[in-house]
């Protein structure tokens, strides 16, 4: 384990937890199995698959961010991260093994997965999910109800009017 990037890990982060520790590894797994570093702007994308702390790991170390576009979030709760190689196009997906934990305490957990072969708590895999697109810039639109600008991919049109998602009224039956 490189100690100097888990502790930039635990800065970024605020604290050591087991969570954290997953996120690390899972970095440490895609910057030696892709051969990959941090990322100046789109070069590495990371789908993350849970919005735990683990993700906090990938941002300071992979330079991976919301802000990018080259962090995404696909919320199926897993523990699971699939990283991209623009440059060379090379992929991996990282998910913790489950069950790996065994009763044991917080502390012992965060100190084997810090510890353990990485073999050992992850299985690897190819995403199934191609590279996604680069990140786009859309037109700001204003909707019609609350006034405030919206990129238009989030806007909706209902009742004659352009409104932003928070105005717009879903209509579902139940089904």
């Amino acid at each position: 384990m490189d100690e100097k990037l888990w502790k930039k890990a635990v800065a970024f982060h605020g604290h050591e937890c087991p969570g954290l520790a997953i996120g690390f590894r899972a970095c440490e797994a895609a910057i030696e199995k892709l051969g990959i570093g941090t990322s100046e702007d789109e070069q590495i994308v990371c789908i993350t698959e849970n919005d735990a702390c683990g993700v906090d790991a990938v941002q300071a170390l992979l330079s991976c961010t919301m802000g990018k576009g080259n962090l995404i979030y696909r919320g199926t709760g897993k523990q699971a991260f699939s990283f991209y190689n623009r440059t060379d196009g090379k992929k991996l997906r990282v998910c913790l093994k489950p069950g790996k934990n065994n009763g044991m305490e917080r502390p012992q957990w965060q100190a084997h997965l810090l510890s353990a072969p990485l073999d050992e708590i992850f299985s690897f895999s190819e995403p199934k999910k191609d590279l996604p697109e680069r990140a786009r810039l859309f037109q700001t639109l204003v909707c019609d109800v609350c006034g405030e600008g919206v990129p238009e991919h989030k806007m909706r049109f209902q009742n004659g009017k352009t409104v932003c998602l928070d105005c717009f009224t879903t209509y579902d039956r139940g089904w």
